[in-house]
């Protein structure tokens, strides 16, 4: 391996942090393993608490204080810090909730053939978590205190759109100089993720002014939906698709019938995530009789590739030179909590499992891609404060 690189500095065995997580190969799979088959849905609160349980017993391991933050109607989140945490401050997220309802090992079991690990949560993004344990583990086994304090938060909403966990997410990128996002990397090769869409859905309901134009609302519907399709710009990166049309729904309260559609928008930036949901609200029927009722807006900004967000790339990418990897950066159409993050301090995603098959029958991760990753996200937590590093 070439020389320590400057990103870190002397004194830290960078080869050595590497070692242990390549040579604990069968601990971290079999880590992966067990948190795969606690099977953790989002739709179920209350199974959020053995694979949160799992994961305190491994953080109280490294020191680590835990702290459990409950949840109305999710699962809550798992904290854990240092016991005496220090500024300046690094975020570790994740999530331990998942697409997939119980009863699925039945049908996918865990299991593995040579280099690939399969399993329902494997990829999206349990092996994710355990890159948190094992990085954390490497630098404990060889003493290394990280120059900038590590904090981490599993939230177990994140496949819903973290609708209660984001004000754990913001409170903690607001303190901390630079997030690492523990989601999977983008493709077979491994893409870091250094920028996604903003998502949001939009529900555009037509009500008839009285009985008599009710049967305008199909029409009004079919007519919004060419509107709609007038915002759709994949060149830009902007997309409109809408998913469910009804033309025939009743409003108990006032015994009408009136017509709803739902569009998935996604935005490349922030300029576009105020003024294409603003032009969409604009819309009338052009139809008289009805009433035009538009309701929603992105729900996830968009992370871009912002000079913070860009210098931690620049830096992952020199890291992963030294580990012999030749890192590409790529975007992702999907959200995840980095959006909320990158809004605050700059985020890197796409740090967890490389592998592919989120959400999916097919899902799985590729081991040792993976452990190149996890020993990655060790030399980045021993990298320098951001402010001691001149921008590019």
């Amino acid at each position: 391996m070439p020389s320590p690189p400057p990103e870190i500095g002397p004194g830290v065995p960078t080869d050595a942090l590497s070692a242990y997580v390549h040579d604990h190969a069968d601990d971290y799979v079999d880590l992966v393993r067990r948190l795969a088959c606690v099977e953790s849905p989002t739709a179920d609160p209350g199974a959020q608490s053995p694979i949160q349980q799992c994961l305190a017993d491994a953080f109280a391991d490294l020191d680590l204080t835990v702290t459990r933050l409950p949840g109305a109607d999710t699962g809550g989140a798992l904290y854990a810090r240092p016991f005496s945490p220090t500024p300046p401050y690094q975020l570790l997220l994740g999530h331990s909730d998942t697409v997939w309802p119980h009863g699925t090992l039945e049908e996918m079991p865990v299991s593995r053939d040579g280099n690939r690990l399969e399993g329902p949560g494997v990829f999206d993004m349990k092996a994710g978590l355990a890159s948190i344990v094992f990085a954390l583990r490497a630098l404990r086994a060889h003493r290394v205190r990280p120059a900038v304090c590590p904090l981490v938060l599993v939230t177990s909403d994140e496949e819903i759109g973290s609708p209660e966990s984001r004000c754990h997410i913001e409170r903690l990128s607001h303190l901390a100089e630079r997030v690492y996002v523990l989601e999977p990397a983008l493709g077979l090769d491994g893409k870091i993720k250094t920028a996604r869409k903003g998502r949001g859905e939009i529900t555009i309901r037509v009500r008839p002014i009285d009985s008599s134009t009710e049967s305008n609302v199909a029409l009004v519907l079919s007519r919004l939906v060419q509107r709609l399709y007038e915002f759709h710009e994949p060149q830009r990166g902007i997309t409109v698709n809408v998913g469910t049309i009804d033309s025939n729904k009743t409003d108990d309260e006032a015994d009408r019938t009136y017509g709803q559609l739902v569009a998935d928008v996604r935005v490349p930036t922030l300029n576009a995530a105020a003024t294409v949901p603003a032009a969409i609200a604009n819309l009338e029927g052009h139809t008289s009789g009805v009433a035009v009722d538009v309701q929603g807006g992105i729900n996830r900004p968009p992370l871009e590739r912002t000079p913070g967000n860009q210098r931690l790339w620049r830096r992952a990418h020199r890291l992963g030179q030294h580990l012999g990897l030749d890192l590409e950066e790529g975007r992702a159409g999907g959200g995840s909590d980095g959006n909320f993050t990158s809004q605050h301090t700059p985020t890197l995603d796409g740090l967890g499992a490389v592998g592919d098959g989120a959400h999916a029958a097919h899902e799985h991760i590729r081991i040792d891609e993976t452990l190149e990753r996890c020993a990655l996200l060790a030399l980045l937590l021993c990298s320098p404060s951001l402010a001691h590093e001149e921008p590019s």
